[in-house]
């Protein structure tokens, strides 16, 4: 991706990847829908976005994993175009809706699971239910290990309707929080952020704040997997803990991405999809690191 994008050119791309996916829709609710998109062709493989997001945080990595999968990205309830469910909404009242929306369109096929950030735990916890045909567990920078205790200070958009400022604040934030370098906020990641962001009505999630993927691992019955980057405001000043206190959940192998920040999908792509093409092998399992043992991108 061409990081010199304009603003108009980055919209445009938006709109490319979008007019290349199938929609399909699954209930959230007596009344309501939850958006799913289709890539690709091939084995299945389902990509839940995080907090603040939609289907766009894997804008970069979509085409090249449907090279070789049927790439499946939902809006989870309440986030993007999906509708938003009644009730207190966090990720273990979320993740039924995504559960019961997947196995609808799996069709008893087989499928990997990929989750970033909040959507990481809903993952975890779709994997803990034991779904049948659940292949594989993928973890991207994701939390709930009871170790988060840098909070980024963001700045709000509530009130601000003036498009250079709102732009201003989304560039603030995405350096405040979800990416390293600065040149990687570019025109696209602010679109996509900017975007989604807007649209998030699942406010208050305080599961991730916990330390339930200790106990949520004990669950799952398919090979697990994570991948981190040493950069993540969430854990760059405590990396020695994270590989500690990961290294208890029993992934059959771990990745740490140098040079990115949270979003790592985003900023670091072209690595990312091939450590995650790498892990979605049909012997990964048998050829993956020994748990504890940390492999850099």
């Amino acid at each position: 991706m061409n990081a010199m994008l304009d603003s108009d050119a980055a919209l445009r791309e938006i709109a490319r990847i979008d007019a290349l996916a199938a929609k399909a829709h699954t209930a959230c609710g007596p009344a309501e829908k939850m958006v799913w998109r289709r890539w690709g062709a091939g084995p299945n493989l389902v990509l839940i976005h995080g907090g603040a997001g939609s289907w766009m945080h894997w804008i970069r990595n979509v085409e090249a994993l449907a090279s070789t999968h049927t790439v499946w990205a939902p809006d989870m309830p309440g986030f993007g175009e999906s509708g938003l469910p009644d009730g207190n909404l966090d990720a273990d009242t979320l993740y039924p809706h995504v559960l019961a929306g997947l196995l609808e369109l799996m069709k008893g096929e087989a499928f990997d699971l990929v989750g970033f950030s909040f959507g990481g735990l809903v993952a975890a916890l779709i994997a803990a239910e034991r779904p049948a045909r659940l292949r594989r567990l993928v973890l991207v920078s994701v939390a709930a290990m009871g170790l988060l205790s840098e909070n980024p200070v963001l700045r709000p958009m509530r009130g601000v309707t003036d498009p250079a400022e709102r732009k201003n604040i989304v560039r603030f934030n995405l350096n405040a929080l979800m990416l390293y370098k600065a040149d990687a906020v570019d025109e696209l990641a602010i679109a996509v952020q900017g975007a989604s962001a807007a649209r998030e009505r699942v406010k208050n999630r305080k599961l991730v704040l916990t330390d339930i993927l200790l106990r949520l691992c004990r669950e799952w019955q398919c090979p697990a997997f994570g991948i981190w980057s040493n950069q993540d405001l969430l854990y760059r000043n405590q990396i020695e803990s994270l590989m500690a206190v990961s290294a208890s959940l029993g992934l059959q192998d771990r990745f740490m991405i140098e040079e990115a920040g949270h979003w790592l999908q985003y900023e670091k792509s072209e690595e990312f999809n091939r450590i995650l093409q790498e892990l979605l092998e049909p012997d990964m399992g048998d050829v993956a690191a020994q748990a504890g043992d940390v492999r850099h991108g």
